[in-house]
């Protein structure tokens, strides 16, 4: 291939640069994401966690300032459609997410179907914004790491507080609604469950990704967010993070011992931290630190039972039914009776029902690429991705309006470099090569 050639087709490929105004909508749609739970919105008069109120409201202010700054990319970029072919060259999993998102979106209309606005803030606007990073460069990559470090920060910081003072800032609400019986932190991410999920995949990103940060800012801000998983009370997201976090610290821990690359102080100081947990642990059981937690262990509402409870709810339809999706009134009927107040606590089961399996199917592949791709070349990403395939099996999540998968994303692209080595996945049973002199 002639030179000129090679360097059209490298112009091609390679990401168009970013003007200013870019990058601080890309920040906006950061922090805005971060931020701006339904509790946060409601006191914006923005109901946005409820079925009152304008349908404007329905859709996150995260997935308005996406849809504005792609526009903005595609008409400074020249050609609108060149744009798209741009993007999807690049990210073409989140691209074939963004069409099936659309097509689900016009056949849930089509067919008087729930969770319109869902499809949108859960799949497509996660699929958006993957297209919009796909131009990220290094200097962007950097600003959102810090934004999202400080962000969590604050976030862990106010769960504390609340736990501490059973004052919740930003509850939770529905339709304006709190939940008096539920003093579970809230901080910046609303729901428990959500601030749960959230918190253990950033624990495990800090544990495997931020290369660039240095170890006693990576373990304050560890230790911060472990404390602030137990103000949430996460059951399931903090089992995950224990063994996962566990597993993951001594595999690497002997890999670095067999390669002779740990310095004695910093095994001294292991050694004594290691001492010291017992003792930590002691005076914050001593304290109740742990009480409420401890309840929900003992007694979980209900929970366990419902996620058993819900596959009853296949004999009353016929294969038909299960394909297409049956009568949805029929179907919220029989969910009352059968003690599932709270909803369907699995999101497959959850869209199988209220969708169709053929729709969740087509759903369900969209889902796995777009994963796979952000996972793609992102060394030790495979950790904070399985807590995050076990944790959003434990609720409704993907099933309903959450802008999770956006967070999870902004998580995985801010946290890891492409092309960086996972020294995790060594296997420290390796044998060293021998020096011959």
């Amino acid at each position: 291939m002639p030179r000129a050639g090679l360097g059209a087709h490298a112009r091609e490929a390679s990401p168009a640069r970013l003007d200013q105004l870019s990058r601080w909508g890309i920040l906006a749609i950061v922090l805005a994401l971060f931020t701006l739970s339904g509790g946060v919105l409601w006191y914006a008069g923005y109901n946005y966690d409820g079925l009152m109120g304008s349908a404007l409201t329905k859709l996150h202010p995260a997935t308005y300032l996406t849809l504005c700054v792609l526009g903005w990319r595609a008409c400074v970029f020249g050609n609108p459609f060149g744009y798209l072919a741009h993007v999807g060259r690049l990210r073409p999993a989140s691209l074939l997410l963004v069409l099936i998102s659309l097509g689900a979106l016009v056949s849930v209309i089509l067919r008087q179907r729930p969770n319109m606005a869902g499809l949108v803030d859960t799949f497509l606007a996660a699929g958006l914004l993957a297209l919009l990073l796909a131009d990220m460069d290094e200097r962007l990559r950097r600003q959102m790491e810090m934004l999202l470090h400080g962000v969590m920060t604050v976030n862990g910081l106010m769960a504390l507080f609340e736990f501490a003072t059973k004052i919740l800032i930003f509850p939770y609400r529905f339709d304006g609604e709190t939940f008096p019986t539920d003093l579970r932190s809230a901080a910046l991410q609303g729901h428990p469950l959500v601030n749960a999920t959230l918190t253990a995949c950033y624990v495990l990103a800090l544990m495997s990704g931020a290369r660039q940060m240095s170890t006693p800012v990576r373990l304050g801000l560890i230790l911060l967010q472990l404390a602030a998983m137990v103000a949430f009370g996460g059951r399931t997201a903090i089992v995950t993070v224990l063994v996962l976090g566990l597993t993951y610290g001594l595999w690497h821990s002997f890999g670095m011992v067999r390669r002779r690359r740990i310095h004695l102080m910093a095994a001294a100081l292991i050694l004594l931290g290691l001492c010291l947990v017992p003792v930590a642990l002691a005076v914050l059981i001593s304290g109740g630190f742990f009480d409420d937690l401890l309840g929900r262990f003992v007694s979980d509402g209900g929970s366990a039972n419902a996620r058993v409870e819900m596959f009853g709810l296949f004999q009353h339809f016929s294969l038909p039914d299960l394909l297409i999706g049956p009568d949805v009134e029929l179907l919220e009927s029989l969910r009352r009776i059968s003690g599932l107040e709270w909803g369907i606590e699995n999101p497959i089961i959850r869209m199988m029902l209220y969708q169709g399996a053929f729709f969740m199917a087509l759903m369900f592949v969209g889902f796995a690429l777009f994963m796979r791709e952000l996972a793609r070349g992102r060394a030790g990403s495979w950790l904070p991705m399985i807590a995050w395939l076990i944790l959003i099996n434990g609720s409704e999540s993907l099933a309903s309006k959450t802008t999770l998968m956006s967070k999870f994303a902004v998580i995985l692209l801010c946290l890891y470099r492409t092309g960086e080595r996972d020294r995790s996945m060594v296997s420290p049973l390796q044998p060293r090569p021998v020096i011959r002199h």
